[in-house]
């Protein structure tokens, strides 16, 4: 009983982050080229504090039970799974952050575009560690 609920727990949060990656990636961010150079600073500070809430418990939830799959179930996939989640973060961090850092301060249609572009990566590394997880259940 404990395992399924580690791991539907981390199925859960991969599933919900994939979902809200897709939207941003496809939708959202593509939307911010059409917010008026004068909107665009209270937009982006609105969407970064927004989607926080949502995304930030979400992946410590991720994270968390990924390294608990990782120490309880031994094997490669859970090492895969793991792996995943730590460069979601990296890339997180090392890429996606500071383009939102600089959007803070202004519109920059080159800076959409390299957020845009480096996004994708995290697109891809979510939908593996979504399947990752999907393996180990299965």
């Amino acid at each position: 009983m404990g395992y399924l609920l580690l791991f539907y727990s981390n199925l859960i949060s991969s599933s919900i982050l994939l979902g809200l990656i897709l939207i941003v990636h496809f939708v959202h961010y593509k939307s911010f080229y059409f917010i008026s150079d004068k909107e665009f600073v209270d937009f982006h500070s609105f969407h970064t504090r927004s989607i926080s809430y949502l995304v930030i418990p979400l992946m410590i939830i991720e994270a968390s039970t990924s390294i608990m799959i990782c120490f309880f179930y031994y094997g490669l996939i859970p090492l895969i799974n793991l792996i995943l989640v730590f460069s979601i973060w990296i890339v997180t961090f090392l890429l996606q952050v500071p383009c939102h850092n600089k959007l803070s301060c202004g519109k920059s249609d080159a800076i959409i575009k390299k957020l845009i572009d480096t996004n994708i990566i995290r697109v891809y590394l979510w939908f593996f560690k979504t399947i990752s997880i999907l393996l180990i259940i299965l």
